[in-house]
């Protein structure tokens, strides 16, 4: 899976040596890691990318990619896709920064780039969710393009449809 480069950003896919390393946060020689790298959220999505090669193989292009600064080469948080497409071309999306850095727009720039790669590879749709009062996550993905379509009791629902958008033209 390549690299995807935004303005101030790069994100790196994650293989299986590397989500080891984050799922266990034991950085590995010449790692540059951020302050507070990886956060739970890092490490979780880690896991589910290690189970995801184990059950099903490699998820490309649908894959997870750690978060690098171009500034300084630091990472600094990550963003992917919860698991390869499903039937209807359906694909979920996460992220997470370091304290540290948010509030900068990095997040709403990381989650562009994966909405990009996720329509380039031919995904109908994206969806994402956040908890209720999460405010800052939730303009991160309107800003990024994606839509409220739900909630429940703790969750938001958000999600973009380009299949959508080409039948209502």
């Amino acid at each position: 899976m390549e690299s995807l480069p935004t303005r101030r950003l790069v994100l790196l896919p994650l293989n299986a040596d590397r989500a080891r390393r984050l799922a266990l946060g034991q950085p590995a020689p010449g790692d540059r890691w951020a302050e507070g790298y990886p956060e739970a959220g890092d490490r979780a999505g880690a896991e589910r990318y290690l189970r995801v090669l184990a059950d099903t193989g490699d998820p490309a292009p649908y894959g997870a990619f750690e978060i690098q600064r171009r500034s300084d080469g630091l990472l600094i948080g990550g963003a992917g896709f919860h698991g390869p497409a499903d039937g209807q071309g359906r694909v979920t999306v996460g992220y997470g920064l370091v304290p540290a850095v948010r509030g900068q727009g990095y997040a709403a720039e990381a989650l562009r780039a994966l909405l990009e790669h996720a329509r380039a590879h031919g995904a109908a749709s994206v969806s994402g969710d956040t908890d209720r009062g999460n405010t800052a996550s939730q303009h991160v993905m309107t800003s990024a393009g994606m839509l409220p379509v739900g909630e429940d009791e703790r969750l938001l629902y958000y999600a973009v449809s380009w299949a959508r958008a080409a039948d209502s033209s």
